[in-house]
């Protein structure tokens, strides 16, 4: 694929719609876009390499673009191998070429490739410049973000930052989709874990006079800057970045579920605006996990199992804590048909993340609801709610008293002056037919 970003800056990446699994793990059903750059100058630099099977491709563009001739520079920036597995085909087709990278690279390089002869190489350090005629390009180093070698490149002349990993997303480049929620998935995924180092870097960046972003996933960033700066601003100094109650939980029998769609419709109804369910031995982890860090509260419901909580809650807090979850208000909720154990459990594995208040209002159930835990369900959503819907005293007081309707099936008492006829039972599903008048 080549595509013109400025008269002197050309595309030469590749779109990957075979790809399933990024890195192994993370599901990429609208495929994985591996971003080349070209600059044109008196010298002619190639900002990073391609991933293993793109290498033909890749090469081929390269050629195109530069009518036959050779490259002066292989700029490396990142060296994982979706960026750095065409290397040694590069040096083999360009042997002249000299290979720009830190210390680190050249350290992973000889890694990667111990049998891989380089003729030219450039070390460079951040600060460091290197002209190509009128490009000026300055190396800013960005160790841990995500990888120890990485650097990023601002280019002076047309204003243009080369930001290796950062600024990235998932997708290819040929399906349209909303920039947040993929480059949201794919930071907190992959460089959540390493917020101060992103901070340390977006400092530097603010140095600088940006008028374009070059990310090695996804697309050239070109107007509203502000707006992804800010984004990643948000995500890498954890702080939530919507207000709402995303609820994660599992249930063997149903129970568990019965609690958290009960709950779900309480919030609704107290006026809680954004409110999502996962249920972590179905949904996609990372989708999860993106909506644990974008909300301000969450909700943990899950129940007891051989001593501890279920494998897949307990996986899901994993993620949560490898990747510093924090600065969150956080309830729960246990199931436990004897001895239950975890809401303790929860705590305890949360016990090392920063910030985090706890909910009052947890909820135990044994096995199945009671009239009890449904009054402790409401007593959550008031505070989770914490006064997104405030009713004046006075209309309070003048307030008639509602009627009551119970569910014949499973006891839940509906309160209103009449039970609106396509009404379902928030517990058992059942319709308003099966609810009778209360006396």
């Amino acid at each position: 694929m080549i595509t013109k970003i400025t008269d002197s800056i050309i595309y030469v990446g590749c779109n990957d719609h075979e790809i399933d699994l990024f890195e192994g793990q993370y599901e990429v059903p609208n495929g994985m876009a591996y971003n080349s750059y070209v600059i044109l100058d008196d010298k002619t630099a190639v900002f990073d390499s391609m991933e293993k099977k793109e290498t033909a491709e890749w090469l081929s563009n390269i050629e195109e673009v530069l009518g036959g001739k050779a490259p002066d520079y292989l700029i490396v920036q990142h060296m994982e191998p979706d960026h750095s597995a065409s290397i040694g085909a590069f040096v083999e087709k360009y042997p002249e070429a000299t290979i720009v990278g830190n210390k680190k690279t050249f350290m992973m390089i000889g890694q990667f490739f111990p049998k891989m002869e380089i003729k030219n190489t450039l070390e460079v350090a951040g600060g460091d410049k290197l002209s190509l005629g009128k490009h000026e390009l300055t190396f800013v180093m960005a160790p841990m973000v995500h990888w120890p070698e990485v650097m990023m490149t601002y280019e002076s002349s047309e204003k243009v930052f080369f930001s290796a990993d950062a600024f990235g997303k998932f997708g290819a480049l040929d399906v349209e989709e909303d920039w947040a929620c993929e480059a949201r998935r794919y930071y907190i995924g992959i460089v959540g874990k390493y917020g101060p180092q992103v901070q340390a870097v977006l400092k530097q960046a603010a140095e600088l006079d940006i008028e374009k972003i070059c990310s090695l996933h996804g697309p050239v960033l070109t107007e509203n800057l502000g707006y992804y700066i800010d984004l990643y601003d948000t995500w890498s100094s954890y702080r939530p970045e919507t207000e709402g109650v995303c609820i994660c939980y599992t249930s063997v029998y149903g129970n568990t579920k019965k609690a958290v769609e009960m709950l779900a419709t309480e919030l609704e109804a107290a006026c809680v605006e954004n409110v999502v369910i996962n249920d972590l031995a179905r949904c996609d982890w990372a989708e999860a996990v993106e909506d644990a860090f974008r909300y301000d509260r969450l909700v943990l419901a899950t129940t007891t199992y051989n001593g501890d909580i279920f494998p897949y809650m307990k996986q899901f807090i994993d993620h949560l804590t490898e990747r510093n979850f924090q600065n969150r208000r956080v309830a729960f909720i246990e199931n436990g048909s004897w001895g239950p154990v975890a809401m303790r459990k929860m705590i305890q594995y949360l016990e090392g993340c920063k910030d985090l208040v706890l909910a009052e209002n947890n909820i135990t159930i044994k096995s199945s609801l009671t009239d009890d835990n449904i009054e402790q369900i409401k007593a959550l959503a008031a505070e989770l709610a914490d006064g997104a819907c405030k009713v004046e005293a006075a209309a309070e007081e003048e307030k008639p008293a509602g009627k009551k309707y119970e569910c014949n099936i499973c006891g839940y008492v509906y309160e209103g002056d009449s039970l609106p006829a396509d009404y379902k039972c928030p517990l058992c599903g059942r319709p308003a037919e099966d609810f009778s008048l209360m006396e």
